[in-house]
């Protein structure tokens, strides 16, 4: 056989496979991990935001962080307290950028703005340059922490 009637097998059998659900890695640094894709997400309380995108207004689709890390039992409200309050959840993407959220900063308790978690914009399932998810800050003045292709995110305690 040769080379590259094997190589031309391998992409015909791998494109005929079931290609499993993107999902979401959420480490609640507790011990509680959870692995999460679009259907479960999309049993949490849904949210569609308008907000500027390099200097565009753009709709995405997805959930409030602090709606999806309850699911990893991030103590939340008058439990985020104490030595908790120097906690914060790392977003890591697919290209090894990271960034960082201080926990209060996620707490509807503890402020009014927001940030999600998206999978869609404008409708559609984000490009593959983007997803298949990405977290959004609107209001930031620099979108530093508009993280693309987010692969996990994890709680640590600080020190």
């Amino acid at each position: 056989m040769s080379t590259r009637w094997i190589a031309a097998l391998a992409l015909t059998l791998s494109a005929a496979l079931p290609q499993s659900p993107p999902t979401l890695l959420v480490d609640g640094g507790n011990g509680k991990t959870v692995n999460l894709t679009v259907a479960d997400l999309a049993k949490l309380p849904q949210h569609t935001i308008q907000t500027p995108d390099h200097g565009k207004l753009t709709s995405f689709e997805g959930v409030l962080l602090s709606d999806l890390l309850a699911k990893v039992d991030l103590p939340a409200g008058e439990k985020l307290r104490g030595k908790l309050l120097a906690s914060y959840l790392i977003v890591e993407a697919a290209d090894g950028f990271k960034t960082v959220f201080a926990l209060p900063e996620l707490d509807p308790a503890f402020t009014e703005a927001k940030v999600y978690l998206v999978w869609k914009r404008d409708g559609q399932p984000l490009s593959e340059k983007e997803g298949p998810f990405r977290t959004i800050v609107p209001g930031e003045k620099r979108p530093s922490r508009w993280v693309r292709q987010v692969t996990a995110l994890k709680i640590r305690e600080g020190k």
